[in-house]
Order: C-alpha cells, then structure tokens, then sequence
C-alpha cells in the first residue's frame, strides 16, 4: 500500500498527516508549537515544490507514505490515479495506492498564515497563524489519518487505486 496525502501547498496539513501516520506525533492531546513546527516540511515547502512527491517515511506495517501540493489544479490526482493505473497494469503490480485529500480540514486561520507565509514572504506574521491553524485542526488530521487507514485497509481487495475527497472533515 503507498499513501499520498495532498492538498494545495502540500506542506502544511499533509505533512501533519503524514507525521500522525507514521506515528511522530501524540495522539491523545493538542500539539504544541514546538511539535508542530518540528514536522518534517511543515512550512518549508515553496512554490516551486508543487506537484513533487515527498517521501516522509514508512508506516508500521512497511507502507510508504508520501505527500503532494497540487496547488489549484483539479487535475493532479485523476493524473496521478490514471498514471498509476497504467504502470499497475504495465508492470502486473497491484499494490494498492491511496489519494487522501487533507484540505478539507484547513481552517480559515491556516489559509491566511500560509498565504501570508508562502506568498507574501511575511513568515513572521504567518507563522503563528500557521500554529494557531494546526492546533485548530491537529485531530480532525489525526481522525482523517485513521479514516485513511481504515477505508484504505477495506478497499484495497477490491480497488488498486482509491481516491478519497474527504470531504466530511472539517476543523
């Protein structure tokens, strides 16, 4: 199984679930500051990292997990499934590749500290709006993670690629 989680930037709530999925961070309270600027590529990807496929590490279980910004474009992940639809067949592999969509937990909060941030350079007006975002939506990412996993782990006899909007979470 190889995990993909994506958003806009593709550095700030998937690399949140990233970090959950591979068990890097606490699960039974809020983060701290410390912890979350501590997350590998949280707020330190650029523009020019979109569409690039960072690996973050294996899961438990051995499974790759990998995140991406697609930036605006809605046709990133159809691309990706369609393109690993045909090396699965190509290459007779069949492991199963799952798309989980974390924007829909980015809180309003988030998108100004990374707009601020990452756009306008301002990182010391945006950092502490990042923060404030993360710890708004640090456990809906941790119950999107688990949610993955789960419809992940349900699918995967039956589907070799599985795409998930997510659209039910919200911070």
């Amino acid at each position: 199984m190889i995990y993909i989680y994506n958003d806009y930037g593709g550095t700030h709530t998937t690399s949140l679930a990233a970090a959950y999925h591979l068990n890097k961070l606490p699960t039974h309270r809020q983060l701290t500051k410390e912890e979350i600027l501590a997350v590998d590529y949280f707020d330190k990807l650029n523009t020019s990292d979109m569409g690039k496929l960072i690996f973050h590490g294996l899961d438990e279980n051995g499974n790759p997990v990998y995140t991406i910004g697609r930036g605006s474009s809605k046709v990133v992940v159809p691309a990706l499934k369609n393109l690993s639809l045909i090396l699965q067949d190509k290459y007779q592999n069949n492991e199963p590749i799952v798309f989980s969509n974390t924007s829909p937990t980015v809180p309003i909060v988030m998108s100004i500290g990374g707009f601020l941030s990452k756009r306008l350079k301002l990182s010391f007006i945006g950092g502490p709006l990042l923060v404030a975002g993360a710890k708004q939506c640090c456990s809906t990412i941790r119950e999107l993670v688990l949610y993955t996993k789960q419809t992940a782990a349900s699918r995967s006899g039956s589907e070799s690629v599985i795409v998930m909007e997510n659209k039910n979470f919200s911070p």
